[in-house]
């Protein structure tokens, strides 16, 4: 949900489409400096969010953040501000922060990896006592993103000192995209019994529900309306019916354009699908 006008904005807009629950970036998304957040400004968030019956609010990082780059100097700058995204998202309340994991540019998957799990525990020593989960994205491995199999999340949950203090957020589009076919029953299942067999259906705090307008195993990161892609309905028909999910909170990421009115789209043909179960 956009920020523009400020973050208590973000929850006005949520209110105005009916939202249950709302993913917001606390900063430019594209920039490494932010500007520091005032008293005001998370007080009229606080208040704001208290008064408007939305649930659960979190966070998305920066995209220019990489914890796993080789570049000691953008691996600096990446960690300074993945920390200012950490307590930013803290102070306004927030439950989680939603991380791609990183590309591991030229040194490779097992050296990425590692890189990853060790910048979070040095985060997390600088955070003692925060209540906020980072959640490890699904990418879809475009790249070399690393992510895009659930076996490189297990591995940086495997490796860091606070396991607890990660999840996992799964992206629809980006799991299409990197070969989990979820459009049937028969795949959703499959899929669903790999990721807890590697990850466990604990971790999975959080869905980005996006279509794909790239198809399966394609490892690119295009998404698309809901139903209008790669993936169809069924897959989210069988997200949004299946029990185990119910208390999840689910968001989208689709395509934007003016007034919200794609949002709004999009959020009834989901809402449908519950219904017609």
């Amino acid at each position: 949900m956009s920020i523009a006008g400020g973050l208590d904005r973000a929850i006005e807009r949520g209110q105005s489409l009916g939202c249950r629950t709302i993913q917001i970036f606390t900063k430019n998304s594209n920039q490494w400096k932010s500007k520091p957040l005032t008293n005001d400004a998370v007080e009229a968030f606080r208040r704001a969010w208290a008064e408007s019956g939305i649930g659960p609010v979190f966070a998305h990082d920066s995209y220019l953040i990489n914890l796993a780059s080789p570049d000691a100097e953008k691996h600096r700058k990446s960690m300074k501000a993945f920390l200012d995204e950490m307590r930013r998202a803290e102070r306004l309340g927030l439950a989680y922060l939603v991380m791609h994991p990183g590309s591991h540019l030229s040194s490779g998957e097992s050296k990425g990896l590692r890189k990853i799990a060790r910048s979070l525990d040095r985060l997390h020593r600088q955070t003692a006592g925060f209540n906020l989960i980072v959640l490890l994205e699904t990418t879809a491995g475009q790249g070399t993103n690393l992510g895009h199999r659930f076996e490189h999340l297990a591995e940086i949950i495997d490796q860091v000192e606070q396991p607890e203090r990660l999840g996992v957020c799964f992206d629809t589009c980006h799991a299409l995209a990197a070969g989990y076919d979820i459009r049937s029953a028969a795949g959703y299942r499959k899929v669903m019994r790999e990721f807890d067999r590697v990850l466990g259906l604990e971790r999975l705090r959080v869905f980005h529900l996006n279509d794909s307008k790239k198809p399966l195993d394609s490892r690119v990161d295009r998404h698309e309306h809901i139903g209008k892609g790669q993936l169809g309905l069924e897959p989210f028909r069988l997200i949004l019916n299946d029990r185990r999910f119910k208390k999840v909170p689910k968001v989208l990421e689709t395509p934007k354009g003016p007034e919200m009115e794609e949002d709004r789209v999009n959020l009834q043909i989901l809402r449908d699908l519950v219904k017609s179960r």
